[in-house]
């Protein structure tokens, strides 16, 4: 396969699984904002959340107060934000009309009619409640994407480009959801352990689609230690860092065994697997919840630069 090709496919799942990740985010950091009461509250939880996203310096430029409806903006119709729904689906678009013939028509169909639907969406429609329904219409349409390109594409290098891109994308949004819960814990340390640090634990795995998953799999009340647990170190959890850098493996795996030899992004991904397959949480919180996360998210980047080079991205 022509790196160019691969270099498409690998982005174009990485942009519909972000366009879906910043919607995650957007609604962690929403309802964060609603349960804080004090002066700047709302305020002070957007701006964790923007700062986990990493886009906290961009919207400081727009001159703005950080407010819902001026986050909403910047993060999902902001057309010079490179991470908003918005920019992140026309990239998408476009990698997949760069390789029409790689992918399958409900692939294509799938991702076109999303964004033709979203395109007519007037931003200043959306308030509110309204913005809850479109951040939840953002996940299902990249579910929808996602279930397309399972159950349509040919088991080849092409559909191991996709999901290398997804679960690198995947790994990256988890690490930056629970990194949220460190920027927000940050100036009020004091509330480590009491109700609202619970509550905000608890929409960190709502952000994560995994609030009922945990309740059966640990059949107790919600504890930070354990929920940090599962989407660190529980190959169950499906959007659990354990999980997608074990999958990641996979797929790369199935490229060797395609191409005949090993290349340096299999040493990547080693090396990120290693990370979460020798540890506990007892030592991660002893290190440093922030300090792990910071290093997963540099190790998750470095397998990409990895795949570029070994693949002849370009």
């Amino acid at each position: 396969m022509l790196g160019r090709t691969a270099q498409n496919l690998f982005w174009l799942s990485r942009y519909v699984e972000r366009a879906e990740n910043m919607a995650r985010l957007l609604e962690v950091g929403y309802r964060m904002s609603l349960t804080s009461h004090r002066e700047g509250g709302e305020s002070e939880h957007l701006i964790s959340m923007m700062q986990a996203a990493e886009v906290d310096e961009a919207f400081e430029a727009t001159g703005k107060v950080a407010t819902v409806d001026t986050v909403a903006q910047f993060m999902v119709f902001d057309e010079t934000n490179p991470s908003s729904v918005k920019a992140c689906l026309f990239a998408a678009r476009t990698n997949a009309r760069s390789v029409r013939t790689a992918i399958t028509s409900d692939m294509w169909e799938s991702l076109n009619s999303a964004w033709l639907e979203f395109s007519q969406i007037k931003p200043r429609d959306v308030r509110g409640a309204k913005l809850l329904g479109l951040l939840q219409w953002i996940k299902q349409r990249s579910h929808e994407f996602r279930g397309a390109l399972l159950g349509t594409i040919l088991r080849d290098e092409g559909f191991a480009f996709s999901q290398a891109g997804n679960f690198v994308e995947r790994a990256d949004n988890t690490a930056r959801i629970l990194d949220m819960k460190y920027f927000v814990l940050l100036p009020r340390a004091d509330l480590v352990g009491g109700d609202l640090d619970i509550q905000q634990w608890t929409l960190i795995l709502r952000a994560a689609s995994a609030h009922r998953s945990y309740r059966h799999f640990y059949r107790d009340r919600y504890q930070p230690e354990k929920i940090a647990d599962f989407l660190i170190l529980r190959h169950q959890m499906p959007r659990s860092l354990a999980h997608c850098s074990r999958m990641l493996g996979q797929t790369l795996d199935s490229l060797a065994e395609l191409y005949g030899r090993r290349v340096d992004c299999h040493d990547a991904v080693a090396e990120l697997c290693a990370m979460v397959e020798g540890t506990n949480m007892e030592k991660i919180f002893r290190r440093g919840l922030h300090e792990f996360l910071t290093e997963f998210i540099a190790r998750n980047n470095r397998v990409t630069e990895c795949l570029s080079e070994s693949y002849n991205f370009y």
